[in-house]
């Protein structure tokens, strides 16, 4: 049964546990959690062009939707995968016509199409992740990641065997530049302490110019990510973090499949808890937590002090973005380069050290005409 173009029923769920339907037309069957009949707060997610399983934001944000779910069982939560850009706006709007009391869209690439809907039904509530729109009935879940990736940066510079890393993106776009900025800026940070010339190939933050997963899937392409990836092997690289969410996965591929030679800092979700079949080659993560985001807006529904037209920024002060663990490198990060890296992180936080980025998020203004970021 099909509901909208790129819309497929979800799920039938019995009282106590999870059942999925059968799919229709051939095609995967979309995930929703219930309490039963009685439910109060119906929240719909519609995801990015990277599917559910991208093991990056994607499925960070089903797992905040999970988690609004188990702390509170009278909130249902739905999803529906969006192929192609094309699908964004008919997902939301089939939402709509479903009657979900919250529509959370992830990822900023969203935005026009989220802000046409939520124009067009301003009773219906919205969240985007990754996005800024000016609309009393939409709360954006935004962060600084480039306060964590410079920590990223500086531990990549810290532990590169031959001087050269690297970074690249799925799309030039906001919420993946400022990774990009911030590892940069890392690595500049540990040659002007230590003296050394480390160099970051796939991004130039000054001229905003730099490796991109081509093809029409950025977010989705394992092959994509591998053939950048291999290129700055070729030059020398040795550590890469790809902000390309799945395609980020031919990376990590490549680095298990080269035998300690190559290693990569994953970003979004804890990689060794997301993809825990590549932990042996994830350095480390940068942390960005949609999941509590998401869980904390869909909540705000259920519990009434949902404010449309605000936002919030996630920062390493409030935990909304982090350094991951080093789980399986733990023993080979030096002691003394976690200990900067840690006192990175404190002067960050106190304002001593100022991380910037043209791609830094900006709170929603709703006195402005909304403009949301290409992401």
């Amino acid at each position: 049964m099909r509901t909208s173009r790129g819309m497929q029923l979800v799920g039938i769920v019995a009282v106590g546990g999870l059942v999925l339907s059968a799919a229709a037309c051939g095609k995967a069957p979309q995930k929703s959690t219930t309490s039963g009949s009685g439910t109060a707060t119906k929240a719909c997610m519609v995801t990015d062009t990277g599917g559910i399983d991208d093991k990056s934001f994607n499925s960070s944000a089903w797992k905040g939707m999970q988690d609004a779910h188990a702390a509170n069982a009278n909130i249902s939560v739905q999803y529906v995968q969006s192929k192609a850009e094309t699908d964004y706006e008919p997902n939301l709007s089939g939402f709509v016509t479903q009657k979900c009391d919250v529509i959370v869209a992830v990822g900023g690439l969203m935005g026009d199409a989220t802000t046409k809907v939520a124009t067009a039904n301003p009773n219906t509530k919205f969240v985007i992740v990754d996005g800024s729109i000016g609309l009393p009935n939409v709360y954006s879940a935004q962060f600084d990641t480039a306060q964590a990736g410079y920590l990223a940066g500086y531990l990549a510079a810290g532990m590169t065997k031959s001087g050269k890393v690297g970074t690249y993106g799925g799309l030039n776009i906001p919420p993946v530049t400022v990774f990009m900025d911030g590892f940069v800026d890392g690595v500049a940070k540990y040659n002007e302490v230590k003296g050394k010339t480390v160099q970051v190939l796939g991004w130039n933050k000054q001229t905003q110019t730099g490796s991109f997963v081509p093809g029409n899937n950025p977010f989705g392409d394992t092959d994509g990510g591998k053939s950048i990836s291999t290129a700055m092997v070729a030059q020398g690289a040795d550590i890469v973090m790809p902000v390309a969410g799945f395609s980020g996965q031919g990376t990590a591929q490549q680095a298990l499949d080269s035998n300690g030679a190559l290693k990569v800092i994953w970003v979004d979700q804890d990689g060794c808890v997301s993809a825990e079949k590549f932990c042996n080659v994830f350095l480390s993560t940068v942390v960005k937590n949609i999941s509590d985001a998401v869980k904390d807006a869909v909540s705000k529904v259920a519990d009434g002090s949902f404010k449309g037209g605000s936002g919030s920024i996630g920062t390493l002060q409030n935990n909304g973005v982090q350094l991951a663990p080093y789980h399986n490198f733990d023993s080979q990060v030096p002691a003394d380069l976690k200990s900067e890296i840690d006192q990175l992180k404190a002067d960050i936080i106190s304002g001593k050290i100022t991380v910037t980025s043209k791609s830094q998020p900006v709170q929603p203004s709703a006195a402005a005409a909304p403009s949301p970021s290409k992401s």
